[in-house]
């Protein structure tokens, strides 16, 4: 079995916003989308209510996992969901979706939204969501820890996630001296994030800490249908979030609230908005 290593790594860097939004931080900076592919930009976020009113999306999806807090989701069908600390959404914006996602009450809501591409013969795609709750998510119980399966086949355990394009993500959580690995597909770009302690990565046994990402190797031993990431915990609670996906390889064009293949269909995305293709608003 392969062994992944690290290729790149950094520390996410927070800016203080203006009310209602409080700091954000870019996990997977804008710009770097070939490097990322299938995932465009991940953003970290500390918000209060009217942050993230009711607004479009077209082209992609988003993964929402909230860190703390409460989150509301709200959307233009009607309806509404509360989303509480280790849960995630998935959205599927496809041909347009409407939405608004708040916090709740005076609540300081805190998450990590994940943009995926869609492929060119899916951006038309019929938008739908998905709640996925931690309690209700699988869970894999290794030597002093526990790894929650979101998205994906990992080990013999599928997650409830449906995405649009193949995709796994997990949550690790680990003690101090615990030793795991991950398996990832073969195919799979993938990237961790750290939300807490300090581990060793990779057949290089790379130290992340808190706020660190890093991006990993891909194998070219396509014979395999995995390969394996080797995870240490280095502190007395680690917890990481692992996400994988399968490259689209197309050129695309990010502008505002759309992802495209083109600045044509950016252009045709802001116009359906504007003459009420996305249908009515998402009230709060």
């Amino acid at each position: 079995m392969n062994q992944r290593r690290v290729k790149n790594k950094w520390t996410v860097k927070y800016e203080e916003m203006s009310f209602p939004f409080i700091q954000k931080g870019w996990v997977l900076p804008n710009g770097k989308f070939k490097e990322f592919d299938p995932f465009i930009i991940m953003a970290e976020d500390w918000f209060k209510r009217g942050a993230f009113s009711d607004h479009p999306h077209r082209g992609f999806q988003t993964i929402t996992y909230v860190v703390d807090g409460r989150l509301e989701h709200i959307d233009n069908s009607g309806s509404r969901e509360i989303l509480e600390p280790g849960d995630m959404q998935y959205m599927n914006a496809g041909s347009g979706a409407r939405h608004a996602e708040e916090a709740v009450s005076d609540d300081i809501a805190h998450t990590l939204q994940l943009w995926l591409n869609l492929p060119k013969e899916k951006k038309f795609s019929k938008p739908y969501y998905q709640n996925v709750y931690s309690e209700a998510t699988p869970t894999i119980e290794i030597d002093r820890g526990f790894v929650k399966i979101f998205a994906g086949q990992i080990g013999n355990i599928v997650g409830p996630l449906q995405s649009m394009v193949p995709i796994t993500i997990a949550e690790a959580n680990l003690e101090e001296g615990a030793c795991y690995q991950h398996q990832l597909p073969v195919t799979h770009q993938a990237f961790v994030y750290v939300l807490s302690g300090e581990l060793e990565i990779g057949d290089e046994r790379t130290v992340l800490k808190k706020h660190d990402v890093a991006t990993l190797t891909m194998t070219d031993q396509v014979s395999l249908s995995h390969d394996n990431c080797s995870i240490v915990a280095r502190s007395r609670r680690v917890k990481l979030l692992i996400y994988s996906g399968e490259p689209i390889k197309e050129t695309i064009v990010p502008y505002g609230p759309f992802v495209m293949n083109s600045e044509e269909e950016i252009k045709e995305a802001y116009h359906d908005y504007r003459t009420g293709k996305f249908g009515p608003a998402a009230k709060s």
